[in-house]
């Protein structure tokens, strides 16, 4: 694997790094051991510049080449799962119903991994922008850091990132010219009837039977109303209600998520949500409200910026272990609001054949670190060129 060789030679202490972070998860935008740890290193390597406290604990550090030029993004996100570890590692992680799960401590470690050889070398001309962000899995620190200016503040022109795939070849780098990842919404749907004895149902308005027909109606949305070349996923993921078998209860609350690449069909979904909510609680002599909140948008990758990122990955994996026809997937990723901000392209590193993310047996394949690290580095000194 024609990796960057410098960066090979960081290899173990990159898996030192990698280890310490993942013994330590964080959540959400509380991610200021993390942060302060990357830091310290940040400091270590001689970056130019090291702004801290943006979207609460996320952190921009600059590079400066040899030239002026432009400045480049590159990202990676460093928080955690609330979950246990059980990937009976020796560097499992230390904090009790917290997890890295999804392999942010290697995406940190990757970024570092460039950072360490970018501030040792400096052969390009312009910035780099390294972006550590928190809360990519629950709050958006994505779209907070946008909303808080980076992309003006640091004068950001693209940005880039990456993210490991289970099951995917060890080492192989896939991408694709549009949409990578799907828009996330969520709805929790309240329905209202009166409660009573079980005994006597015909006392009582029973929102569980209401419950069971919208759920039935609510799969009609993907089988009957999209068409079936368009993606779009309407899972219903919990059903609460009663308290006890011989009571029937006042409420019934449903709980799931709409998955969606085009506006259209992401407008029809929750358009439909809402007729057939209304409608089958009428029928059934009840009420019943919706709350359908829109969440992080799809991750669109810009096609001039996702196939220049395709011909760096040939360069540091060989042509045969990249695929830029990437299929997309029904999950979401932050990342979405930074290439709304600017042109750029999000990227998958093979993770090989281990459980997959957000399974609690999963651990990050230390091997593809010196990847991640390599083409974050080649790709600047290609798009930013010293001479």
């Amino acid at each position: 694997m024609p990796i960057v060789n410098r960066i090979a030679g960081y290899a173990d202490e990159m898996k030192e790094w990698r280890r310490h972070i993942h013994q330590h998860p964080e959540l959400g935008l509380n991610c200021h051991k993390t942060a302060a740890f990357v830091v310290e290193r940040l400091k270590e390597f001689g970056v130019d510049e090291i702004h801290e406290g943006i979207a609460n604990s996320g952190v921009v550090a600059i590079i400066e080449g040899k030239a002026p030029g432009r400045t480049i993004g590159l990202r990676a996100d460093m928080d955690a799962l609330p979950m246990e570890d059980l990937s009976g590692t020796d560097w499992s992680s230390t904090v009790p119903g917290l997890a890295h799960t999804c392999g942010h401590d290697g995406h940190t470690t990757m970024l570092l991994g460039a950072a360490k050889y970018l501030a040792e070398t400096r052969n390009f001309a312009g910035r780099v922008a390294l972006i550590f962000q928190p809360a990519e899995e629950n709050d958006g620190g994505g779209r907070i850091m946008v909303e808080e200016g980076i992309m003006d503040r640091f004068d950001v022109a693209e940005v880039y990132g990456v993210h490991n795939t289970p099951q995917d070849p060890e080492g192989h780098i896939l991408v694709n010219p549009g949409a990578m990842m799907a828009a996330v919404d969520e709805f929790k749907i309240t329905v209202k009837g009166r409660g009573g004895h079980a005994a006597m149902p015909y006392q009582a308005k029973d929102p569980v039977m209401t419950a069971v027909a919208i759920v039935q109606g609510l799969q009609t949305i993907v089988s009957r109303n999209v068409d079936a070349l368009d993606q779009l996923v309407v899972s219903v993921t919990s059903i609460h209600c009663g308290t006890a078998f011989n009571i029937v209860p006042e409420t019934a609350v449903i709980g799931g998520t709409v998955r969606s690449f085009a506006p259209e069909v992401r407008d029809l979904a929750e358009r439909r949500m809402r007729q057939i909510v209304k409608s089958t609680a009428e029928a059934y002599d009840m009420t019943a409200e919706v709350s359908y909140e829109r969440g992080y948008p799809p991750t669109i990758n810009h096609p001039e910026q996702a196939a220049f990122a395709a011909e760096v990955a040939r360069g540091v994996v060989g042509p045969d272990k990249v695929d830029d026809n990437r299929r997309p997937v029904m999950a979401g990723e932050d990342f979405s609001y930074m290439l709304e901000a600017r042109p750029g392209a999000y990227l998958n590193v093979g993770q090989g054949d281990t459980p997959g993310c957000h399974h609690p047996a999963y651990d990050f394949n230390d091997e593809i670190a010196p990847v991640g690290a390599s083409f974050f580095a080649r790709l600047i000194e290609t798009a930013l060129p010293a001479e």
